[in-house]
């Protein structure tokens, strides 16, 4: 695992539910230093464990895309545990290159989680950074946008996977 490798779908960690963190050592640490600088390098506003091929439950989110923003936000083992409104917007997703999927999400969500110091944390988002949270935390459920999308679209894309063309 290195910066800048991203995991393209249909490898099997974005296909597969990620573990849960039970430790915070060495290796979680390690795992979320070069989670950031792959963040930044690719560039993106969201990153989870899976798409660097770490079955982990570990995502990444800063709706700025700037390091040094002062909105990135480590979260182990997130978990949504409420939800309110929804919405329709299109998201693109670094693991499934040259497509972009429509997909209702919740407009506001409560998630709770763990930091980096192990102590519980919980945050109320909404908005953009809500999305951010739900696709991440999707990753981490073995989802990607591919499976929002129509079989149509979806097979399309799979061929042309197949063929070399994406």
């Amino acid at each position: 695992m290195s910066e800048n490798t991203i995991v393209i779908y249909p490898d099997h960690c974005l296909t597969n539910r990620a573990d849960e963190i039970k430790n915070i050592d060495q290796d979680i640490l390690t795992l979320a230093d070069t989670m950031e600088k792959t963040l930044y390098l690719a560039p993106g506003v969201g990153l989870a464990a899976p798409q660097i091929g770490s079955l982990t439950r570990m995502i990444l989110v800063d709706p700025s895309a700037k390091k040094g923003s002062g909105e990135l936000v480590v979260m182990l083992n997130p978990v949504i545990v409420e939800k309110q409104g929804m919405d329709s917007d299109t998201e693109m997703c670094l693991s499934v290159p040259d497509i972009s999927v429509e997909i209702r999400r919740s407009t506001r969500i409560l998630v709770h989680g763990i930091d980096m110091d192990g102590k519980a944390m919980e945050m109320e988002i909404e908005g953009f950074p809500a999305r951010i949270f739900q696709h991440e935390i999707d990753h981490l459920d073995g989802r990607v946008i591919l499976d929002y999308a129509s079989r149509l679209k979806r097979s399309i894309y799979l061929k042309k996977r197949q063929k070399g063309k994406i």
